[in-house]
């Protein structure tokens, strides 16, 4: 397998260990408020979205990809599209823990409170936070990475964007040889060997073959006394 494909495969699995993680403390966080508030935070209902999103799509691909090549699912073109909405997504919600984090409990705490929800709610707004970020930076990396593989396989003659990862995006895809510098010579094969010299030898007189030609000789006149 080479890099691309294998920086793929570990990238989506890293996410959606991310996206579980993140599904089950927001689960509880969101269950934990409800119970003592009466409601739930935004950011973790939006950590609840990504992850379901995250869950269901990331493994799709990766299953459709492995079971059918060339399927519209594993498109670079696609990918790209979604991937890039998937960590705008995920650092929207990283960016709403964070900013309800500093909120709720201030700047460097400790989350040492009497109430034991008060102190899970505190550790799990970090987990959140923590999680979320690095489902971000993994797409984000991965994202970028196969845009710079896809450009320059289009410089490179291959058709990347209607291509899967599986393919080899740097490798040319079209039917047409390589351009080498030379045409070939259509007459080439009707030429004589090439001497030592470098140029053409021109065949011998005697191997030449000429038509036979009838001529006609004057007959001798005789002499008349």
């Amino acid at each position: 397998m080479t890099f691309l494909p294998l920086f793929r495969l570990v990238t989506f699995t890293a996410t959606l260990v991310c996206a579980i993680i993140v599904l089950g403390l927001a689960a509880h966080l969101t269950s934990l408020t409800e119970e003592a508030r009466g409601g739930y935070f935004v950011f973790a209902a939006m950590a609840i979205a990504v992850a379901v999103l995250t869950i269901i799509t990331l493994p799709v691909m990766i299953g459709v990809d492995s079971a059918r090549r060339g399927a519209f699912t594993s498109m670079v073109l696609v990918e790209l599209i979604w991937i890039f909405i998937l960590w705008i997504l995920w650092i929207s919600a990283a960016a709403l823990a964070s900013q309800e984090d500093e909120f709720v409990f201030g700047d460097g705490n400790s989350c040492d409170f009497a109430d034991s929800n008060t102190a899970t709610g505190c550790h799990e707004f970090a987990a959140i936070e923590a999680f979320s970020f690095l489902a971000w930076i993994l797409l984000m990396g991965y994202n970028i990475t196969l845009l710079v593989y896809a450009i320059i396989g289009h410089t490179r003659g291959s058709h990347t964007w209607f291509s899967t990862v599986g393919d080899g995006l740097l490798t040319r895809r079209d039917d047409a040889p390589a351009f080498s510098g030379s045409q070939p010579n259509p007459v080439s094969d009707k030429q004589t060997p090439v001497s030592r010299g470098g140029a053409y030898s021109t065949p011998a007189p005697s191997s030449m073959q000429y038509p036979p030609q009838q001529q006609q000789y004057a007959q001798p006149m005789t002499a008349q006394v």
